[in-house]
């Protein structure tokens, strides 16, 4: 059933604008435990936390428009084991720094080049606060742009995306229509939207162009930017992909909307590996068990067991006292 137009924009922006309330509300302190990192690591390894809002929040205070540790060396040349590097890309309301505190470490440590970019904000900063509002199509081109300055700094001919949320979904638009087809080898996507959110449909005829936050109402399931991305595969011949999607997504409904069934295409629901992870749409980003499926997706030749925790919605891995 279609909702009425007014309460159509009510609804698709309270839903984003609290995923921005969230990131904002943790208290600065963090603990950092950290993944463990893998044996060929660095030998003084950065930490790697695993409570997502808590370090999210400390890192908006301390340096809001920074790099995330381990990120944005552009002296860094992939090594023989890792010869691809990866380029991390943030979610709706978040910037670079804020988003991949955990991975930015994480794969640092276990040998990989790891760029992090912010894209989408209202006047096109690249070192903005809030990123992600821009369309999705022309954020898809400001990947591209950072996709090619990547591979020129490194000699890589492909790179590796891992997305989460806007970051999940507008990528895969990039590699289908933008031009990333030929760049991408690997596409990893937490908590993707790729088929849009149901029960949020916009009303027949209406132009996501011309709404403020435009990029907010592309998740609609009837937007046509999810419509034109589910026209045909999703999927495209030549890159590998990997979706990791949890039963307590909050903001992305169904939680299968990131689920794609397609040649080349592997999904993984956090709950089916380890049933005592309660990680939702945020903590999905620090939650161990899906830092261990990603660094398996991206050396699929060395894969290693999943190690199951209790993980806390918003917050990930309880801290200290808290029950871990």
């Amino acid at each position: 059933m279609r909702i009425p137009k007014s309460n159509t924009k009510i609804s698709l922006t309270a839903r984003a604008l609290r995923l921005g309330v969230l990131v904002a509300a943790a208290s600065a302190a963090i603990l950092p435990s950290g993944i463990a990192a893998t044996a060929h690591a660095d030998p003084a390894p950065l930490p790697v936390p695993n409570q997502f809002l808590l370090d999210a929040t400390r890192s908006a205070l301390q340096a809001p428009t920074a790099s995330p540790p381990g990120t944005n060396d552009w002296s860094c040349k992939p090594s023989a084991s890792h010869p691809e590097p990866v380029i991390l890309v943030h979610g709706l309301f978040a910037n670079r720094n804020n988003n991949w505190q955990t991975y930015g470490p994480l794969l640092a440590n276990n040998g990989y080049c790891v760029f992090a970019l912010t894209y989408g904000s209202p006047d096109g900063n690249p070192d903005a606060l809030l990123g992600g509002l821009a369309p999705m199509e022309s954020s898809a081109a400001t990947l591209d742009a950072f996709v090619d300055r990547v591979r020129q700094a490194t000699g890589a001919p492909k790179i590796a995306l891992l997305g989460h949320s806007e970051g999940a979904t507008m990528p895969y638009w990039y590699i289908k229509f933008g031009g990333g087809a030929a760049k991408v080898s690997k596409m990893i996507g937490l908590a993707p939207v790729v088929h849009g959110t149901s029960g949020q449909e916009l009303p027949a005829g209406i132009d996501t162009r011309s709404l403020g936050a435009s990029a907010v109402f592309q998740f609609a399931a009837n937007s046509p930017f999810i419509r034109q991305l589910n026209e045909g595969p999703i999927t495209v011949p030549g890159v590998v992909y990997t979706q990791i999607v949890t039963r307590y997504d909050e903001l992305v409904r169904p939680y299968t909307a990131g689920i794609i069934n397609e040649p080349g295409s592997t999904n993984y629901t956090v709950q089916d590996l380890c049933p005592q992870d309660f990680a939702d749409h945020l903590s999905i980003n620090s939650d161990p068990a899906t830092a261990r499926v990603v660094l398996n997706a991206l050396d699929p030749a060395h894969p290693q067991p999943v190690a199951c925790t209790l993980v806390l919605p918003a917050i990930g891995v309880p801290p200290s006292g808290l029950g871990g």
